[in-house]
């Protein structure tokens, strides 16, 4: 463990990035890659994490993950392809409710089967074009896709990184079906009393919905959207794949990231404009994600996260005592040190109590999830949204309006979720 000063560094740390995100209310020019970038220079120069540390502390394949995902989003996004599926999926529904249900729905279980990040990528856009078709509000229509992939990858060990970790390092028999016998009906409860909150907290009208759908006039260039299109199925048929060969301990690509990096790379030589493509790659959200690494490794290695989260009891012998601190430990801290980081350690510490259940972890998987539902620091899907809202359409979700929305429908989630556990284990 490092000194005391080193811990008020992490504190300050902490601080200055919960009241940034606030300060953005009022100054949303300041990026949110900005503030976590400053926070890292002051990680390295205190001394938290050394100079020449820095390149092994960021999870490179995370990087080349987005980088390759990005690339592939764009080239279906700018080929018109993902605007012909957003007008197509609203050409179904007649009325704003039903359609809002489905895509809670939809952006749901995409998550839970193709990692929920890839759908924080590829959804914005869907977004996008879902709410200019049907008259919906845009900020509403991204904070549903935040929310909604966010509670859809709970029911899954491939749903996001935490999941897999957990359905790794615990003792869980046959994971996959595990997570989905006791997650997937809270988690759809959870996908459409979520969609109606939203739509009543936003007071969204069940208006009809009239769209005059041509598919023809929405494909700007036919050959680019076979070419993304195809890269995004490509991607997430592998992921999934890999994802299950890896839950069951057969051969599989450990180095995920590079999955859809070198897909990308294929279509990059293949698209009509690959330069046009690469300039639309959010970098901005890459320099959150290498700067967040670095930030979160120096907090990391103060042990001012482990001596916070002994402050909470853990009560071994009582199912419904040890669901609850497991919930609160989770949901507060992964607010701190976003849900990945925060899962990492937590597998660590339940292993080292002298009682570990399925219950546990399947709460620890439920709750460091869920917790990405509370504030924009919940997770990292959160940032991956906003900055893509900020960076193609000139608005944002400021903390305190993601707070506002996502405490009620944190604590919605969390109780429908708590109550079919302790009925059902």
């Amino acid at each position: 463990m490092l000194s005391t000063w080193s811990q008020i560094i992490a504190s300050f740390l902490l601080v200055y990035l919960i009241l940034g995100l606030i300060v953005r209310s009022r100054r949303a020019k300041v990026p949110v890659w900005a503030l976590m970038a400053s926070s890292s220079f002051v990680a390295v120069v205190s001394g938290l994490v050394p100079n020449d540390e820095i390149a092994s502390v960021i999870d490179w394949q995370v990087i080349l993950f987005l980088i390759g995902m990005f690339s592939i989003v764009a080239l279906a996004d700018s080929s018109g392809l993902l605007n012909y599926i957003a007008l197509k999926w609203v050409s179904n529904f007649k009325s704003r409710l039903t359609l809002v249900v489905a895509s809670s729905i939809l952006f749901g279980v995409l998550a839970a089967f193709t990692v929920n990040d890839t759908v924080a990528l590829m959804g914005p856009p869907l977004a996008f074009h879902i709410a200019r078709a049907s008259g919906l509000p845009l900020q509403f229509m991204f904070i549903l896709l935040a929310f909604s992939l966010t509670i859809g990858s709970v029911m899954t060990p491939m749903g996001n990184p935490q999941n897999v970790l957990i359905a790794i390092a615990s003792d869980i028999n046959a994971p996959l079906i595990t997570f989905i016998e006791y997650l997937a009906i809270p988690t759809l409860v959870n996908l459409v009393i979520t969609a109606l909150v939203l739509s009543k907290l936003f007071n969204v009208k069940n208006a009809r919905i009239e769209t005059g759908f041509i598919p023809g006039e929405h494909i700007r260039n036919l050959r680019d959207a076979i070419l993304g299109g195809a890269g995004i199925v490509l991607v997430v048929c592998t992921l999934l794949v890999n994802d299950i060969l890896s839950i069951y301990g057969l051969p599989h690509i450990k180095e995920y990231g590079f999955i859809p990096f070198v897909i990308a790379s294929i279509l990059y030589m293949l698209s009509s404009n690959p330069r046009e493509v690469l300039k639309h790659i959010d970098w901005g959200t890459i320099v959150f994600f290498i700067t967040m690494f670095i930030t979160m490794e120096g907090i990391w290695r103060t042990g001012l996260v482990k001596e916070l989260i002994s402050i909470i009891p853990f009560f071994g012998n009582n199912p419904i005592g040890r669901l609850s601190s497991i919930t609160v430990a989770s949901i507060l801290f992964s607010q701190l040190l976003s849900n990945v980081p925060f899962a990492k350690f937590y597998i660590e510490y339940l292993k080292s109590t002298t009682i570990t259940t399925q219950l546990d972890w399947v709460t620890v998987a439920m709750a460091t999830t869920i917790a990405g539902n509370l504030t924009l620091l919940g997770a990292a899907s959160n940032i991956i949204i906003i900055e893509y809202l900020e960076g193609h359409y000139g608005t944002t979700i400021s903390f305190k309006e993601f707070f506002k929305y996502g405490l009620v429908v944190t604590a919605l989630n969390v109780i429908i979720y708590f109550l079919y556990l302790i009925i059902n284990f």
